[in-house]
């Protein structure tokens, strides 16, 4: 679709706020010098984004708590989960003058598909699924494929799992299938007082993203994880079985110490759901990890893996060395980005 084109009079108006939104930020910064000259600031010290309100940030000072402060002018771009250095004011206000550098960024398309950083810092991504709304493979692999294009570290964590037959049933062996490629897998209930004790040692001393699909239980899960927070839940429809989301800006969520040593949440429902129209077809293939020792090796260096002669991928799929329904499913999200 075209961009649409501003008239005169529009262009006039765009650039004349943002000249004022610069000159604006120009004088905060002179102001800004003219304190920290005066010494009216503190000493420079650590601190990590709890929430982003335009160009005023919550930070996490070093005794986990938190104070509202404002960005220096060319300090634009910083996200929640951003460790950056700020100075303390007066009245328990602050200026943020530098950013440390990130160990990882997720981002996600804008309105125009441009990539946009969303958080920062984290450690892994829980793709969270459900017995019930019962889960498709091809959606489990669109997470993972998703996540490996960050290249942040994902765990897959089936949740509900009162609901689950004794013998696991066919999701459990589709478990199983991910734990044999190598992915770390989680089992979880808020039906019991000990069912998310193996969730809370995964997230412990991590930073943590949950992404999945609506109706999983993702702020059922948090809100038991974080009692001392106020987080509304959104209801199961009886009628859909689909849940709603509720959470509306990405926030930092430090866990208590006694349940969860210095572990951290980042929640949105901008990062729970987040898709693979930003991908090209290389890198969805390469977010199929057991595909990785026969990238490269087929007979065509253009080979698209669908019926070429000498397709490495395709060998292995008869050798039984890639399982029939991953490569399947691979063919489906690449379907899908042509549609």
């Amino acid at each position: 679709m075209s961009k649409r084109k501003l008239s005169r009079q529009q262009q006039w108006r765009v650039d004349k706020v943002q000249a004022e939104r610069a000159q604006r930020a120009e004088k905060r910064d002179v102001q800004d010098a003219e304190k920290l000259a005066a010494g009216e600031y503190g000493a420079e010290q650590p601190g990590r984004v709890v929430a982003h309100f335009g160009r005023t940030l919550e930070v996490r000072n070093s005794d986990n708590e938190p104070v509202r402060c404002h960005l220096r002018a060319n300090l634009d771009g910083l996200v929640t989960g951003d460790r950056v250095i700020w100075r303390a004011g007066q009245e328990g206000s602050g200026v943020v003058v530098a950013r440390e550098e990130r160990d990882s960024v997720l981002k996600r398309p804008d309105a125009r598909g441009l990539l946009k950083p969303v958080a920062a810092n984290i450690d892994q991504l829980l793709i969270v699924f459900a017995v019930e709304p019962a889960p498709h493979a091809n959606l489990i692999d669109r997470y993972l494929v998703a996540a490996e294009a960050t290249g942040i570290a994902p765990v897959l964590v089936l949740n509900k799992t009162d609901l689950l037959p004794e013998d696991g049933g066919e999701l459990g062996k589709l478990l199983e299938r991910y734990r044999d490629l190598g992915y770390p897998v989680v089992r979880t209930t808020t039906a019991t007082e000990t069912g998310l004790d193996a969730l809370r040692s995964q997230l412990e001393g991590r930073t943590s993203v949950f992404v999945g699909q609506s109706g999983v239980g993702k702020s059922s899960l948090i809100d038991l994880l974080l009692p001392d927070e106020t987080l509304r839940i959104g209801a199961l429809s009886e009628d859909s079985r689909k849940g709603t989301h509720t959470t509306t800006t990405a926030r930092l969520y430090t866990m208590s110490r006694a349940e969860v040593a210095d572990g951290d949440l980042i929640d949105s429902p901008g990062i729970r759901e987040f898709g693979l129209v930003h991908l090209n077809e290389q890198e969805v293939t390469d977010g199929f990890i057991e595909f990785h020792d026969y990238i490269g090796h087929c007979r065509f260096r253009d080979c698209r893996h669908r019926n070429e002669p000498g397709c490495a991928l395709l060998a292995a799929v008869e050798a039984g060395k890639i399982h029939p329904a991953r490569f399947t499913s691979y063919r489906r999200i690449l379907d899908s980005l042509d549609s």
